[in-house]
């Protein structure tokens, strides 16, 4: 038997599909790129608060200090994990000897199990000697064996001083250059007033810091660069932006310009900042101790680097830009 073929219909012009009449995908959009608010109004007013509360910060460094942690102070740090709860009074009592000075025992567990013991020493022959005077006044009190003893960090005097004076040259070195970046890559306002930005945002960072009772150490360091790179990141995106608006309208308004750059990149501004700050919070309260003082750091530097990237750099370039125009 012959077996029949069919020939396979032939496809019309009319018929065909054409992916040119298709609409453009639409993305999801957290804030509409229509918005219009008057940032640039509103940030005599931000600036005024964050202003006085880096001014309260800075007198509560100055009358308390610093937490410095054993980073910075010099001493030994001891931390101890017991198998059952407790009381924090009983290792206090256990470490009340004539060879310890200035010892401080902080509960960093939940459930009153983990311990830090920091000693502050005056000298590196102290330091040297201070874990073992620890060993002994715990084992003396609750016996051998009844904890153990997680981690010990020793660091003299002298290396505490050298590491401040490094930790301060490095954040102003990084604030300086960031700065010096944007002003070859954009204009010298924009660099200026980004400079600025990002010491706002140190000093509020330490304020907080002073404020809360956080302990500064290396870790806090870390993530006051951090936050300088983060500050950064989120200025040169609305820096491009107005420049991009600057030439499409050579004779707009720079207030008006500068508030269109704020609204237009809002949305991003938002979603890359609430990514951040979610992460920061995770590791503020899930962490852990080690971290901690780490993760309330970075979750205050990624605030208030978003709100000084909208309500201090850009008015301060509208600023410097006001004052050229009068000399002019």
């Amino acid at each position: 038997m012959k077996q029949e073929t069919r020939p396979l219909p032939t496809q019309r012009p009319d018929d065909r599909k054409t992916t040119s009449s298709q609409p453009p995908p639409r993305f999801f959009e957290l804030i509409p790129s229509h918005t219009s608010i008057d940032f640039v109004a509103m940030a005599p007013r931000m600036v005024l608060l964050s202003v006085l509360f880096i001014l309260v910060g800075m007198g509560s460094i100055y009358l308390r200090g610093l937490n410095y942690g054993i980073d910075f102070a010099g001493g030994t740090l001891v931390q101890v994990r017991f198998p059952q709860s407790t009381p924090v009074a009983d290792v206090r009592a256990a470490l009340d000897l004539p060879g310890l000075g200035g010892v401080v025992v902080q509960d960093v567990g939940r459930e009153g199990r983990d311990f830090q013991i920091r000693v502050q020493t005056a000298d590196e022959a102290t330091t040297s000697g201070t874990t073992e005077v620890v060993r002994a006044g715990l084992r003396e009190k609750f016996g051998e064996g009844a904890y153990d003893i997680l981690r010990v960090e020793s660091v003299g005097p002298k290396v505490g001083r050298d590491l401040w004076r490094s930790a301060t040259l490095a954040v102003l070195a990084s604030t300086l250059m960031m700065g010096v970046y944007i002003a070859l890559r954009f204009d010298l306002r924009f660099g200026v007033s980004v400079a600025a930005a990002l010491l706002h945002n140190v000093l509020f960072a330490l304020a907080a810091i002073s404020l809360a009772g956080m302990e500064f150490d290396l870790t806090t360091v870390a993530a006051l660069l951090t936050i300088v790179g983060f500050s950064v990141n989120d200025n040169v995106v609305i820096s491009d932006r107005i420049r991009e608006n600057m030439r499409k309208t050579r004779r707009g308004d720079l207030r008006t310009i500068l508030n269109v750059a704020i609204n237009e990149t809002l949305s991003r501004t938002v979603i890359n900042s609430g990514t951040v700050i979610f992460v920061s919070t995770a590791l503020l309260l899930l962490g852990g101790s080690a971290i901690h003082s780490f993760a309330f750091t970075l979750l205050v530097g990624f605030i208030i680097g978003t709100y000084s990237s909208i309500f201090v750099s850009t008015p301060i370039v509208l600023f410097l830009d006001r004052r050229g125009a009068r000399r002019r």
